[in-house]
């Protein structure tokens, strides 16, 4: 199956405001479904381990990545796949205010914070599922 991604990086505060916790995240550009997420700093290896998980999933081809210009996407994906502007990434940018505003560990001045990076990581999970998967805890 042939896919066009848009690809994205959004922070949350794990302890305190000094220190960020980044979700890395891709949706499928035509239906908005997340295809694969991971969590860690901004570095460009926790980039990598975002683009190894999808590359890994054997029933996509991926015919486009569309994000934003951070450094990361462009020592990572291809050239020829990458396409960088705020044109193709409106809906990963609205998939950010609706994490947002489902969980305020995710908003920008807030004073709620995970107090540890295991709880961050199971918070953010839960969202996804719950919001992009249909998930029912009760």
């Amino acid at each position: 199956m042939k896919i066009q991604l848009e690809m994205d990086e959004q922070w949350g505060r794990v302890y305190c405001k000094n220190t960020p916790c980044w979700l890395w995240h891709a949706i499928d550009h035509d239906t908005g479904d997340v295809v694969a997420f991971v969590l860690g700093t901004r570095e460009k290896e926790v980039c990598q381990k975002l683009w190894n998980l999808i590359t890994s999933i054997e029933a996509i081809e991926i015919e486009a990545v569309y994000s934003d210009d951070n450094w990361a996407y462009h020592d990572i994906i291809p050239s020829k796949l990458l396409k960088t502007g705020k044109r193709n990434t409106q809906k990963i940018e609205r998939k950010h205010l609706t994490f947002r505003t489902r969980l305020k560990r995710l908003a920008r001045k807030t004073i709620c914070y995970s107090k540890s990076v295991e709880m961050h990581i199971i918070m953010v999970s839960l969202l996804i599922n719950i919001l992009d998967f249909g998930c029912q805890l009760f």
